[in-house]
């Protein structure tokens, strides 16, 4: 889950598989019906885990989480490109679930790292330029990979997460920190350690939970006080089971949250090296897709940026915002038919 202040950070569906709460084994079960499929690649000097589905000489189109998740958020959207003749590829970006994370902290998550090893998976892969599909974390660097490299890139759906054109004046989580102090959980996750601890805490199902269920429109805050008690009862919506609970805990209790936290840690760091990028544009077409009880929908100004030609003016060949009605952040899983219908149809029209 990410939302940053705009003025400082300036798939038909198939039915999923309910997976066992062991990992292992379901990716055996997903890969054994022949429609999911998983293998590592090594890749900018990193393991990554890969689930596929569809033909390997299929368009291929790159599907990017965000936090918390794994390759997993994307299983209705993989078997319904797969269905329309598409090469669905759904890593688990480096530092989650089956991942590799490296050593050395914060400093090995800025974006040009990530976009670095998706461009390398990307030539693993065989491909001169592939679709990509996006959600929080994920649509952020996906921006970036379309603004650094944006000859690998076809065409992009992006999820929840605008492009948020870099701002000279302050770093990013500088600016959210005046805007909304300590306690905004971008602020908080910024000491390393810290927020692990309150996690551990709270145990890795029940702070997934949190997550998950957040709906309000604004800010979310994790006070320093703590953010809850163990003893927590959140029950879970119609879009999300039990078991799918079970299988990101799996993923997050072997390889902790460390990782995806880092992502938020780097947001300064990548801010310095991507200096040269101030104002530039994105230039390869795109589908923005949010829903309008999503946190990211309603930072300061975001309305306005999105709806009233401020995303237009910095991604020129984008065709089309779609804001989905009373739907939250995890939108892919929130309206999995929906979402997988908005992809199909804009990216065939760059078959």
């Amino acid at each position: 889950m990410i939302k940053a202040c705009l003025s400082e950070l300036c798939a038909s569906c198939c039915s999923c598989v309910l997976p066992p709460s062991s990992p292992r084994a379901a990716d055996q079960e997903m890969a054994s019906d022949g429609a999911i499929t998983h293998r590592s690649v090594d890749v900018n000097g990193v393991r990554l885990h890969v689930a596929e589905a569809g033909p390997a000489g299929a368009p291929a189109a790159l599907l990017l989480h965000g936090f918390p998740e794994v390759w997993y958020t994307w299983r209705h959207q993989m078997r319904a490109l797969a269905a329309a003749g598409y090469r669905a590829v759904a890593p688990d970006m480096r530092g989650y679930g089956g991942s590799d994370a490296p050593p050395g902290g914060p400093d090995q998550y800025t974006a040009l790292h990530v976009v670095g090893d998706l461009v390398a998976l990307i030539d693993s892969l065989g491909e001169k330029q592939v679709f990509v599909v996006a959600h929080d974390w994920g649509a952020m660097i996906a921006w970036s990979l379309c603004l650094f490299r944006p000859d690998r890139v076809k065409a992009l759906v992006a999820l929840s997460v605008p492009f948020s054109p870099r701002s000279p004046a302050r770093k990013p989580v500088d600016g959210l920190k005046a805007l909304y102090g300590d306690e905004y959980y971008i602020c908080r996750i910024q000491e390393p350690g810290a927020i692990e601890a309150e996690f551990a805490r709270l145990g890795t199902e029940l702070v997934l939970r949190k997550f998950f269920t957040y709906r309000t429109p604004g800010p979310l805050f994790i006070p320093k006080s703590g953010w809850g008690s163990p003893d927590d009862e959140v029950p879970l919506p119609s879009w999300i089971t039990e078991e799918d609970i079970k299988y990101y805990a799996a993923q997050f209790d072997k390889s902790g949250f460390t990782g995806g936290l880092n992502y938020y840690r780097a947001l300064n760091k990548t801010w310095e090296l991507t200096s040269p990028w101030t104002g530039a544009e994105i230039k390869v077409p795109t589908k923005f897709i949010v829903g309008d009880v999503d946190l990211s929908y309603h930072v300061a100004g975001a309305h306005d940026f999105i709806n009233k030609g401020g995303l237009k003016k910095f991604v020129p060949l984008l065709d089309d915002v779609v804001v989905m009605k009373d739907v939250g952040h995890f939108i892919n899983e929130e309206k999995p038919e929906e979402i997988s219908a908005h992809i199909i149809s804009f990216i065939k029209k760059f078959d």
